[in-house]
């Protein structure tokens, strides 16, 4: 059975989500990165936007917070379009490690290859391979101009999360120096943690993601300036990814209950990909124990619910005026 959706349908299921989501309690801010622990735990947002541009936005939408593990997905995607999927593929794989987003563990266990490009190894990894080797700042232009494609809109450096994170990233420094050890980095290794640090460190919007989610929902072609970001055969791959390691060990319980491929920050933003549909960004600081933003993914799996839509239907969904 079609499911046909108007847009005032999607709209009122979004402030219903929103409304929702706006009264849970619990979890708390990152306190292993000190700049978060700081952030208002009372900062709401939640953003949809289809692919003819139509945005719905909800509460602290304009609040600039840490993009965090979310920038993993952008930087893959640029590493795909500089060197194909295929090429990501070889040297950085597309497996879920079943284990945490920062395990070193799941190097050792898989040393041929890091794995996926949206857990740290990986991440750091895909920051290595981008062009061009060796320049620093023509490799961070490249990074930052393709999330402004993405988004449609620029992103900003927070210096203080960047100091914060430099200062308390010994873990991703352990990580980095083992994938040199198996050849797994493809440029300065020091370059590449710094580069995956400052990314992390990248202020964003509840509103610039969804436009970043319904660019790949669109298969690469961006709602708000028209412009092909990408091309479209990196849509599935990408959305693959985040299906099935956006929220790390949990991914596999997320999708089955969400019904939306969705990638997670511990910065407290969500952000889902539902194809051909619609994008949709939340941001909550509050995380449970998973890292995850409590009322984030409520307010995303609320909606998603609430319309009956899925990554398995999306095919079967019409939306009007």
């Amino acid at each position: 059975m079609d499911i046909i959706l108007t847009k005032s349908h999607i709209e009122a299921a979004a402030h219903e989500a929103f409304s929702y989501a706006t009264s849970l309690t619990g979890g708390a801010n990152a306190d292993y990165i000190p700049f978060l622990a700081n952030i208002d735990s009372g900062l709401f947002g939640l953003s949809v936007m289809l692919p003819d541009g139509t945005a719905f936005n909800f509460g602290d939408t304009d609040y600039k917070f840490g993009i965090e593990s979310i920038s993993k997905v952008p930087t893959a995607i640029l590493a795909m379009r500089q060197h194909t999927p295929a090429g990501v593929l070889q040297k950085i794989g597309a497996d879920a490690t079943g284990l945490p987003f920062n395990s070193i563990f799941a190097i050792l266990l898989e040393n041929d290859h890091p794995s996926t490009p949206l857990v740290n190894a990986g991440a750091i990894s895909a920051c290595s391979m981008i062009d061009p080797k060796g320049d620093s700042d023509a490799k961070w232009k490249a990074i930052t101009d393709n999330i402004t494609d993405l988004c449609g809109s620029a992103p900003v450096l927070i210096d203080e999360l960047y100091k914060s994170e430099s200062a308390t990233n010994f873990n991703n420094r352990a990580i980095t120096w083992l994938l040199k050890n198996y050849n797994r980095i493809y440029d300065d290794p020091d370059m590449s943690l710094d580069l995956y640090t400052r990314q992390c460190s990248l202020g964003v919007t509840s509103a610039q993601l969804a436009a970043m989610a319904a660019t790949i929902a669109s298969g690469g072609v961006n709602p708000i300036s028209g412009s092909r970001v990408f091309d479209r055969e990196i849509a599935p791959k990408i959305t693959t990814l985040i299906a099935t390691v956006g929220f790390y060990q949990h991914s596999g319980d997320w999708l089955y209950t969400s019904g939306i491929p969705a990638k997670s920050g511990v910065g407290g933003g969500v952000l889902g990909v539902l194809p051909g549909v619609l994008g949709i960004a939340a941001f909550a600081p509050p995380l449970d124990s998973a890292g995850n933003s409590v009322k984030a993914q409520a307010a995303v799996s609320r909606f998603m619910q609430s319309l009956g839509l899925g990554v398995m239907n999306g095919d079967r969904v019409t939306v009007t005026d």
